[in-house]
């Protein structure tokens, strides 16, 4: 029985009990499964993000049958694999062939496959549409009844069907039953050696940064910005050119101030500037000399044109 697609009868031997597949493994190929096909959807749409919006959307379930059927091309039916199950080293075998000998699926089988896989999806998608512009008392109608009581018996025997995978660990969907195919491992598994440097790499960055998170918003930034220039900035400033600058200069952004205010030191700030910072920062302090913002008042300078030349 050689399928088709490539795949040939392995001469080997078959997987022993202790490489059966575990439970987790099939439903985490198809949780793989499931991001592949939202990440290829995903970069098809944004292929067509600068089109009138709403192009896709009539011809949305015929469009998202064509991707899975080219996956399943590529995976199933060339392989007897899903993608996330070859991620996972396990492989399609035909479950009603006896022996140890690995079989992979007939070709009809792959065939069946793609039709209960992608077109009971695009008929769940599509079956709204396609019954509603006719009549109620049409065939159609009652064909859609029928279609809907056939749909919640396929739900309810799905039900039952993951109930018995839960129990068996076989046949995670009612597909898998029903083309009797189950999942195995192509190649017998070993041990696997548990290291756990990794993960406490990982836990110890994970605390560290929520420790960060925790601590930055109880930092005042911009007392400690002050500080360091005050550390740095030349410790006296005599002269009458200094005093010029303090009032010619605002401490913050070191402009012509506009509509001079003071905070009770010697130096002038603009208004705005003033007033944005401490709404920002409530234990505001000069950015020069450090002083508190105790009050703010307004300044009236009265300079000469020598020393704004000077200046």
């Amino acid at each position: 029985m050689a399928g088709a697609g490539g795949d040939k009868p392995s001469t080997d031997a078959g997987p022993s009990p202790l490489s059966r597949v575990l439970r987790i493994s099939q439903l985490d190929a198809f949780e793989l499964d499931g991001a592949l096909e939202q990440l290829v959807w995903s970069q098809f749409t944004q292929c067509f993000q600068h089109f009138k919006p709403g192009l896709l959307t009539p011809v949305e379930p015929e469009l998202k049958a064509l991707l899975q059927l080219l996956l399943w091309r590529f995976t199933v039916y060339s392989n007897s694999a899903t993608v996330g199950q070859s991620l996972l080293n396990i492989r399609y075998k035909d479950a009603r062939v006896l022996g140890h000998k690995y079989r992979p699926m007939s070709r009809q089988k792959k065939l069946w496959f793609a039709l209960l896989t992608v077109g009971e999806r695009w008929l769940k998608e599509r079956s709204h549409s396609l019954f509603l512009n006719h009549p109620a008392e049409s065939s159609i109608h009652k064909a859609r009844k029928l279609l809907s009581v056939v749909m919640g018996l396929t739900k309810a025997a799905s039900l039952v069907n993951f109930l018995l995978f839960l129990q068996t660990g076989t046949f995670p969907t009612l597909t898998e039953r029903l083309l009797g195919v189950q999942p195995v491992f192509i190649r017998p598994q070993g041990p696997r050696d548990v290291n756990f440097q990794y993960l406490n790499r990982e836990l110890l960055w994970h605390g560290f940064a929520e420790f960060l998170i925790f601590l930055l918003p109880l930092v005042n930034v911009w007392k400690l910005k002050v500080c360091v220039s005050t550390m740095f900035s030349p410790l006296n400033e005599l002269g009458r050119g200094s005093e010029v600058t303090y009032c010619t200069e605002c401490a913050i952004c070191r402009e012509w101030p506009t509509m001079p205010h003071s905070i009770g030191c010697k130096h002038v700030f603009c208004y705005y500037c003033l007033k944005s910072h401490t709404i920002a920062d409530i234990s505001f302090t000069c950015p020069k000399c450090g002083a508190d913002a105790a009050t703010v008042e307004p300044v009236r300078l009265q300079i000469e044109m020598t020393e704004l030349h000077q200046s």
